[in-house]
């Protein structure tokens, strides 16, 4: 199907196509010129879900803005990862797409109102003319969104490193190296392989101040500003993910134990369908706990992490928003990979894991869950002190982030 491949190297490895794309969609011709040496002022990021992948992306958004300071940058996402690219000042735009909806449409037979928006948000995403797409997440349907944008460069993963044909959607290919890497570094060698400049600052979650005023009262609310340290604990996953969950019997013995050996302040976190697993923590400590009230954005989590001096919990999307709010953060990893699935390098972390010959793994109806088991309370507690320790002599001061 294709002819005149070609491979560029430079800043990554970049796949040059030149023939007709799907659909008669032009493959513009790519030389080496750097997609930054082109004029270009509408750019779309397309990363659909979930949340802690959404997350793992805003580093390479800060990137782009600054490669593109005078671009307009918008972003196509699902409902459910939306809140925590709102009020993000590199970005100009949140699109929003539809899943749920049309998912309904399709179950109800509801085919003439699926057919005429599905027709309106095609026309939509057209009207915005993008000069540029890139694709971080690498699907059928996220490279169809590109596709359809009609823009006329389309970024995505090389064959090999995208899954459902994706790569047949993009005409300027990033390869990767095969050997496992962090999502946070997949991300950024996406944006190198376009020759961009990717070496930014330490970057940091933005929170609008009725989000931070609101936990702030929190904070006044249960006289927590002087207390050190101050940990918070989220043990939950959802319940598609419960098979990386490690158990409240064992999280709520480290917290018992930091509380009577730290003096800890101990902040229950949990998300959507989560607060029964950090009631049944609490339930089972022998040590009195804060119990956090419900937030209503991702942002109000954000904040509530900031203040605190470390965070403790499961490989979750609430860790990488930890992370990316400064907070050292403890992770305990089970079948996950610790490499792909690593907290962002700009902040001190450490992993607590069990090297078992069956993890990490895909399987998800696994019910000995033996790489959980023998994570112990005691090397979880350890972890928590030895990164209390050391972010207190880094940081000078007992303080947390503000």
């Amino acid at each position: 199907m294709y002819k005149n491949r070609k491979l560029i190297t430079g800043h990554g490895s970049l796949l040059r196509i030149d023939s007709p794309g799907l659909w008669g969609l032009r493959r513009k011709k790519l030389d080496r010129l750097s997609i930054k040496d082109r004029s270009i002022t509408r750019i779309l990021i397309v990363r659909l879900s979930a949340v802690g992948d959404v997350v793992r992306t805003l580093p390479s958004l800060a990137s782009l803005r600054k490669n593109f300071p005078s671009a307009r940058i918008a972003w196509i996402v699902e409902e459910k990862s939306s809140d925590i690219l709102l009020g993000q000042p590199e970005l100009d735009e949140v699109i929003v797409f539809p899943r749920k909806a049309w998912s309904q449409y399709l179950l109800t037979g509801r085919w003439r109102s699926l057919t005429r928006e599905v027709a309106a948000f095609i026309r939509r995403l057209r009207q915005e003319r993008f000069d540029l797409t890139i694709d971080f997440h690498g699907i059928l349907k996220s490279g169809l969104l590109s596709a359809l944008t009609g823009a006329g460069f389309r970024i995505g993963f090389g064959r090999g490193f995208c899954k459902e044909m994706n790569y047949l959607f993009s005409n300027w290919r990033v390869s990767l190296p095969h050997n496992a890497i962090s999502r946070f570094e997949r991300n950024r060698r996406l944006l190198e392989g376009m020759g961009l400049d990717t070496k930014s600052a330490v970057f940091r979650l933005s929170i609008p101040r009725e989000d931070r005023e609101y936990v702030e009262d929190f904070f006044k609310q249960h006289d927590l500003k002087s207390r050190y340290p101050i940990v918070a604990l989220n043990p939950g996953t959802s319940d598609k993910m419960a098979f990386k969950r490690w158990f409240p019997e064992s999280y709520a013995r480290v917290a018992d134990r930091l509380v009577k050996e730290t003096g800890a302040t101990i902040i229950l976190t949990w998300g959507p369908g989560e607060r029964r697993t950090a009631e049944e923590v609490q339930s089972l400590m022998e040590s009195p706990c804060v119990i956090l009230c419900p937030t209503t954005s991702l942002k109000q989590l954000a904040a509530i992490y900031q203040g605190c001096h470390l965070y403790l919990g499961n490989d979750t999307g609430p860790m990488h928003i930890a992370s990316l709010m400064g907070t050292p953060v403890i992770v305990i990893y089970g079948p996950t990979d610790p490499v792909v699935n690593a907290p962002y390098d700009g902040t001190p972390s450490i992993q607590v894991r069990s090297d078992l010959p069956c993890s990490p793994c895909r399987d998800r109806d696994c019910q000995k869950l033996d790489c959980l088991r023998a994570v112990k309370p005691e090397d979880v507690l350890t972890a928590v002190k030895n990164l209390l320790s050391s972010a207190k002599k880094a940081s000078g001061d007992i303080s947390p982030q503000t």
